[in-house]
């Protein structure tokens, strides 16, 4: 395949155990660029929170960000894509409150949270992005667009039964998926990486063969499966690695520049 468009994860696939890119990632980000390669990130995180990865790698490019639900532009900060939760958000955090299971969401690109728990510090250091606190997020949903629902909890057997009764009573209106095994997400059922890359593409007039995606969880499964060509990290799970096309080396050994290199660089010249 004659690889046109490279999107990559963040946590756990371009980003290693200490949240860096490595050089040798960079390098080859850079060298596909000037190859005429359009290389872009599909994360999870906030738009704020991505923009300083792709800021480091000099993108110039629309984002996949939120898990699809926000696509916007790095530079002129076009928005091509916008799928809030809608009116349902209210509902699923009315039952996550019940369960006595952590949420918080995003209003305006911001993480919002009711107050300074543990999960709400723990995430906000991991984002690189400040706090903003709201008295009541329920309420404040039936008015704000709410990008995205994120419960958190380190017990991950505790989210399995919330996850499923979720998906019971609002998967067929919602995307609900894990992006680690302690972080339960809830967007609008097309917010989902699969439709905003096959979104970029169209955008730039790239057919779906020449798209390589690169991920390492189960919020990557339809990205991978979309993509032309679709590329675990080795610390993927068994689930992910299994639905992949390929499995390359884990984020803390380089996988994805292995990824570029094997699939996407074209060979120097002599």
């Amino acid at each position: 395949m004659a690889v046109q468009l490279v999107a990559i994860d963040l946590d756990d696939t371009l980003l290693d155990s200490k949240l860096h890119i490595s050089p040798r990632c960079a390098d080859d980000i850079q060298a596909l660029r000037e190859q005429g390669v359009l290389v872009t990130l599909a994360t999870g995180r906030m738009y704020r929170s991505a923009l300083r990865y792709a800021e480091e790698l000099g993108m110039d490019l629309p984002l996949i960000t939120y898990q699809g639900a926000l696509v916007k532009h790095t530079r002129t900060g076009e928005i091509l894509y916008f799928r809030p939760v809608g009116e349902m958000a209210a509902q699923v955090m009315e039952f996550l409150k019940a369960q006595g299971i952590y949420f918080h969401t995003y209003f305006d690109d911001r993480l919002c949270v009711e107050n300074h728990s543990p999960e709400a510090i723990a995430y906000s250091q991991l984002a690189g992005v400040e706090l903003t606190l709201w008295p009541d997020l329920i309420t404040a949903s039936r008015t704000q667009p709410t990008l995205k629902i994120m419960a958190i909890s380190e017990q991950t057997s505790r989210l399995d039964p919330v996850e499923a009764d979720l998906k019971t009573r609002f998967g067929e209106e919602l995307y609900i998926t894990r992006s680690k095994m302690h972080y339960l997400e809830i967007m609008h059922r097309d917010a989902n990486k699969a439709r905003a890359l096959q979104l970029v593409a169209e955008h730039y007039g790239i057919p779906q063969t020449d798209v390589l995606a690169i991920g390492d969880s189960y919020n990557d499964l339809g990205m991978l499966a979309w993509a032309g060509l679709g590329v675990a990290v080795g610390n993927a799970p068994p689930l992910v690695k299994a639905a992949a096309d390929h499995v390359t080396l884990s984020n803390d050994e380089d996988g994805v520049a292995e990824a570029l290199e094997r699939w996407a660089l074209k060979p120097h010249d002599p």
